[in-house]
């Protein structure tokens, strides 16, 4: 069995939620899992999240409900989920009702804005039958049946987002143009503009964004030295133009 790509979250009732896919039969079948703890140290049992053969790559809250987008592995549609305990979920729009360039969705990640507003940073693998390789960003309003979508302009990996108490968006990437690397990216005018590359290269990205005593921790992995590593960065941002 592969358990792969686990994400950590914070519960409504400040529990640790650790959340990963596992792959099995030769990685023909996924199943979702998540784990809980009260120290980060002593953790609860698995539990069987999403749907079977949807693969919920990350766990967002927002008031209480947790969201987060599956997608069948070999397929690439996707489907949004909730839940209002961090074990149920259930199936808020699907397919082409959620994104319309269908197959080829894959790794997303949701984070919501002071008003309620929705954001969804989208990759997009090369599947036979897709349109375009390039993130798209999507935007929706509650309940999150609708959803309005922006190419990005670039192929990504591993997408992770921020918005900086200024209110910017950051985007933490692989990116792919030439020389695939990990880079942290302003999201402007429904495109992605690098302002920092990462040291890193090969097999890359998956970073953890979080903001703290004005700088933003960084830890993701790299191979361009002789063997895979996780890295942490501290990055003095730039202030706002």
């Amino acid at each position: 069995m592969d358990l792969r790509d686990p994400k950590l979250c914070i519960a409504p009732n400040g529990q640790l939620m650790l959340n990963s896919g596992l792959a099995y039969n030769d990685r023909r079948n996924m199943q979702s899992l998540a784990w809980c703890s009260d120290d980060g140290k002593n953790w609860g049992e698995a539990v069987l999240i999403g749907e079977p053969d949807y693969w919920l790559w990350r766990v967002t809250w927002q008031k209480g409900v947790a969201y987060g987008v599956g997608r069948i592995a070999s397929e690439r549609i996707p489907r949004l989920y909730r839940s209002e305990d961090g074990r149920h979920f259930e199936v808020v729009v699907k397919d082409r009702a959620f994104f319309p360039h269908v197959p080829g969705a894959s790794e997303a990640t949701i984070r919501f804005l002071a008003d309620d507003t929705a954001l969804c940073l989208l990759r997009l693998n090369r599947v036979p039958g897709c349109k375009t390789v390039h993130g798209h960003l999507g935007v929706a309003r509650p309940p999150y049946t609708q959803w309005k979508w922006e190419n990005l302009g670039a192929q990504i990996g591993g997408p992770n987002l921020i918005q900086l108490p200024d209110k910017r968006l950051v985007a933490g990437v692989r990116l792919y143009d030439g020389k695939q690397r990990t880079g942290l990216c302003w999201i402007e005018d429904d495109r992605l503009n690098e302002f920092l590359t990462l040291p890193s290269g090969g097999d890359t990205s998956y970073p953890g964004l979080v903001c703290h005593e004005g700088l933003l921790w960084v830890s993701y992995y790299s191979s361009h030295k002789s063997k895979t590593s996780i890295y942490l960065a501290k990055v003095k941002l730039p202030p706002e133009q």
